[in-house]
């Protein structure tokens, strides 16, 4: 991997992390088109999701202080019963955890055409929120264990975890000003722990990438990723998602198409 791959992948992982099209198919389309070998790239991959966790703890900055703050009081106020609702979202994701490679590998392993029905599910998603009247429903203790189920199942490479998380909360009624906040809160934790796991298995190739390409991707995802969650909090206020559910469309055909060798 060069400068170049690395910083378009970097922006490409920033984006995409918190628009709701999906990082890891963006990924895999990402090096599937420079011919990147995943292995050889290991703690690349690792750095740019690094990458997304700073630029979503820098953008949250406030609230996080706010919730920590409000812990260390040790009464069951406001702060501890949203720390308690972000636990409680994550119960399904750590479960899934436990199988995330082996649901990776059943549902991409390489397969274009799988990743291509991947976005087309993701459209389907996102587009359900077009149809969605706003209602303005706290986030309870249920509603966060079954967006927390959403997330779980956004462990497949091309569907996207905002989304999911999304589009579920406002199915749910809850408020549509919570729901971003909540769902890049949420995922904290998990992709800290999965990145700590990660580094800490030794499972990469000797073709490693130099230290400045995973630094240069790193600042491009760091960067990008924090105007992307700042953008999409506004997005998700306005309920306007349609035009991320035709892009995700597009970018199925195309997978599929070139799945099929058709392109």
């Amino acid at each position: 991997m060069n400068f170049f791959e690395a910083i378009i992948l970097g922006i490409v992982q920033g984006l995409t992390e918190f628009l709701p099209v999906s990082s890891s198919g963006h990924l895999e389309l990402g090096k599937h088109f420079f011919g990147i070998n995943p292995e050889a790239n290991f703690y690349f991959s690792v750095a740019v999701h690094g990458a997304t966790v700073l630029s979503t703890i820098l953008v949250f900055r406030k609230d996080i202080l706010s919730l920590f703050q409000g812990l260390f009081r040790f009464t069951f106020n406001d702060e501890t019963k949203y720390t308690v609702r972000l636990v409680i979202s994550m119960i399904p994701v750590g479960i899934a955890g436990i199988y995330t490679k082996e649901i990776t590998d059943y549902f991409f392993d390489g397969n274009m055409v799988s990743l291509g029905v991947q976005f087309l599910i993701t459209a389907a998603i996102i587009g359900l929120t077009l149809f969605l009247k706003p209602k303005d429903r706290p986030i309870s203790y249920l509603d966060s264990f079954i967006i927390g189920i959403a997330q779980a199942i956004a462990v497949i490479p091309a569907v996207s975890r905002s989304g999911a998380t999304i589009a579920t909360g406002m199915m749910l009624g809850n408020k549509r000003a919570d729901l971003a906040k909540f769902s890049f809160l949420m995922v904290l934790v998990p992709v800290v722990g999965a990145n700590m796991l990660e580094a800490m298995s030794g499972d990469f190739s000797s073709e490693g990438t130099q230290i400045s390409v995973i630094i240069a991707g790193f600042i491009a995802a760091f960067v990008s990723g924090y105007f992307a969650c700042k953008w999409m909090i506004n997005l998700v206020k306005k309920g306007n998602l349609g035009w991320f559910s035709v892009y995700c469309i597009l970018l199925g055909i195309l997978s599929i198409l070139l799945g099929l060798h058709v392109i």
